[in-house]
């Protein structure tokens, strides 16, 4: 029977055997899901769904500052969220309310468990929180209905959930554990670096993880039981420029688990890096107002990607007729170069010898997470997806994701940029400093780091991303050594940004961090080649308008 199938994660690979050891938390999760079901089938209003996603998460942060230890904390809960769903797989609660600007769905419940496996005490808890839910389900589910009534017909009429495919999957627990009292020496010792250097304003050196047991149960029959970690060192240090600019530099490590976090030595070589950079940062001159070509690092060109390409096909945002809806009509339309091509890949662990943050097994929906093409030879072809289908994509493709305490939504995972046609880092270089001289510009820009941006993707504002340097080079057209600069944000419209692309390089940078939006921060991967493009614009930092420090530094 299906059942009795255990399944261990060894490696990157599957080993079965039979058991009928299902965990506690499982059993008892699934009986109290098929008593609610049998007990409001006769309401006027039953659910037809219900879920249990639980996280049992023990997280670890201590943080360090100029040799000192800031904080430090441990902290582990087990919480109960629960989706509950009325009405049917074609219309339930979950339907989109148009005109209502807080448009999530109230059909959400969250509870803190008991760490114990006391069945009374966990099937109490879970039959409170889903009467709640269950509640305030029915009366979203009216509201839903009454919207339609006195609304335009929807121009998208597919369906508020697909059809199930259930999944029974089975890991051994894993909770990492992190000895942050040996940690802290190490902070300290590193964070201390910093200590001589009197014009650097604020510095830390912090180590943060998660490590969790996911279960999801359902009333369509998935139970599923599997680990997922992953831990952080970040470096951040900012100064401050005489005209009152704050100047932020940070790095970043990122592991599955805390033995694979990297050396002292590695990290004492990027705090050195990030002290001279900030020195030069702080004496740079302010950059002016430009349009011109630009080259983008591989780390700077997979945020880019991210925010100006990524949140534009998480498949739900098509369903929305106040989102801009970009790509929308693209299906079958080139909207790349030929040669460019953009997967988004959950299943990839690591690429060029670097872990991948966006790595993982199964979506916050259960649906087994796989690659999925979304431009193929520069031809837009697929929507990421979600449980919530969209016209012509009825079927999620595992890119339903969540935050403990949120509802999923399509989520981006590693997004991976790639090309068959390439260059080398110094021919795209030349490249610019050509297409500058044919522009008559004086020079291109090259942007080598980024902290991130965000993007617009309502139509009430206009339709622009933002992405923020902290790196940036002037690359002069005669040749002349590149001069560092500060103080510009790069920004524009995403389908001309995409015309203008015109050289892809043979490197790979690859950008871990946690991505924020409507169902939480996930953690993501951006990966891509440098990139060349021949026009982007770029436009003044607010800046503070405070001086540096009057008194020395202590």
């Amino acid at each position: 029977m299906i059942n009795k199938i255990f399944i261990f994660l060894v490696a990157y690979g599957f080993v079965f055997a039979q058991t009928k050891d299902i965990p506690k938390i499982v059993q008892i999760s699934e009986r109290e899901i098929a008593r609610t079901m049998q007990e409001l089938k006769s309401n006027q209003n039953p659910p037809y769904f219900l879920e249990h996603y639980i996280t049992e998460t023990k997280s670890y942060r201590i943080a360090s500052s100029f040799g000192a230890t800031e904080s430090k904390n441990i902290d582990s809960n087990r919480m109960l969220d629960i989706q509950i769903r009325v009405g049917d797989y074609k219309f339930d609660n979950t339907h989109l309310i148009r005109g209502n600007p807080l448009n999530f769905s109230s059909s959400f419940g969250r509870i803190e468990l008991p760490y114990n496996d006391d069945e009374s005490l966990i099937a109490k808890t879970m039959w409170f929180a889903t009467d709640k839910a269950y509640k305030n389900a029915i009366e979203r589910y009216e509201k839903a209905l009454t919207n339609t009534k006195v609304k335009v017909q929807e121009d998208d009429t597919s369906a508020d959930f697909t059809q199930p495919n259930p999944v029974f999957a089975i890991y051994p627990k894993q909770l990492y554990t992190v000895d942050l009292d040996k940690w802290e020496p190490i902070l300290n010792k590193l964070s201390s670096k910093f200590n001589s250097h009197k014009w650097i304003l604020n510095s830390s050196v912090s180590l943060f993880g998660n490590s969790k047991v996911k279960t999801i149960v359902s009333s369509e029959g998935t139970k599923l039981y599997t680990s997922e970690s992953y831990f952080y060192i970040f470096v951040t240090a900012d100064t401050k420029a005489d005209d009152g600019m704050t100047l932020p530099l940070y790095h970043s490590f990122f592991a599955f688990n805390p033995d694979s976090l990297p050396n002292t030595q590695t990290i004492e070589k990027s705090i050195d890096e990030m002290i001279d950079l900030l020195d030069k940062l702080r004496t740079a001159p302010y950059a002016d107002v430009f349009t011109g070509p630009a080259l983008l690092s591989g780390r700077a060109s997979g945020v880019f990607f991210h925010e100006i390409f990524g949140h534009r096909v998480e498949g739900h945002r098509e369903k929305d007729p106040s989102s801009s809806q970009t790509f929308k009509k693209s299906v079958g339309t080139k909207i790349l170069p030929e040669y460019m091509s953009i997967i988004f890949d959950p299943t990839k662990r690591e690429l060029n010898n670097t872990q991948l943050a966006g790595y993982y097994q199964y979506d916050d929906e259960g649906t087994k997470a796989s690659k999925v093409d979304v431009v193929k030879d520069g031809v837009f072809s697929n929507f990421l997806m979600s449980r919530t289908p969209i016209e012509g994509f009825d079927n999620s493709n595992g890119h339903g994701r969540k935050a403990p305490g949120y509802s999923p939504v399509t989520r981006q995972s590693n997004l991976i940029v790639e090309s068959s046609k390439i260059q080398t880092f110094d021919n795209l270089k030349e490249e610019l400093r050509k297409i500058a001289k044919e522009q008559g510009k004086e020079y291109g820009l090259y942007f080598v780091e980024v902290s991130g941006g965000f993007t617009f993707t309502n139509r009430h504002i206009p339709n622009a991303f933002n992405v923020t340097p902290l790196v940036v080079y002037k690359v002069y057209a005669d040749g002349r050594p590149d001069e560092l600069v500060r103080g510009v944000d790069l920004i524009g419209t995403p389908l001309t940004t995409f015309a203008n692309i015109v050289g892809v390089g043979n490197d790979m940078g690859v950008f871990n961090g946690i991505c924020g939006a409507e169902s939480g921060g996930v953690p993501v991967s951006a990966c891509s080649p440098s990139i060349l493009v021949s026009r982007i614009e770029v436009q003044k930092k607010l800046k503070s308008q405070a001086k540096p420090p009057v008194l020395p530094a202590p």
